[in-house]
Parts: structure tokens; sequence; C-alpha cells
């Protein structure tokens, strides 16, 4: 997805980073069984560099990533990760 940079939980760097990254994951999973998931192009660009497709995510009609954001759970994407410790 990539409107929003989100806590690791794979590889966290702090325990405060990992709990907030299982907050992050509960409440994705709780969007998306919310309601009409649509899946668009991001944009200029289709592919990350590891090889995954970049894709917006919305559930009704709003991105994921924006509500994330609002309830602090994750910042907006800036092309770079941001410290969560």
């Amino acid at each position: 997805m990539v409107d929003y940079d989100a806590p690791e939980i794979s590889e966290p760097r702090c325990a405060s980073e990992y709990v907030r990254g299982q907050q992050a994951k509960l409440r994705l999973l709780e969007l998306l069984n919310s309601g009409r998931v649509e899946i668009r192009p991001s944009g200029a660009r289709d592919w990350d560099k590891y090889g995954r497709r970049l894709r917006l995510v919305l559930v009704d009609g709003r991105s994921v990533g924006d509500t994330l954001i609002a309830e602090g759970l994750a910042w907006p994407w800036e092309g770079h990760r941001h410290a969560w410790c």
C-alpha cells in the first residue's frame, strides 16, 4: 500500500514499535472487513524496489492509509521509513 508508513512488526527497532505495529495491523484488518474494498494503481510508480506492486487501497471510497494516519497508527509516506521508537 502506497500512501502511508506504519510501524514494523517483522523487524521492529524497539518494543513500542512492535506494539504500535500490531495495533495498526489489527485496525487495518477491521477496515478491510468493514466495507467495499477497492484497489487502484498508485500513479507514477507501479513497483517498489523489492518487486512489490504499489497500490492505493480504499474502503468505501476512503484510503485506509488516510484512516490509519488520522488515528495515529501511521505516518504519511514521504519516501522513507519514520522512526517509531
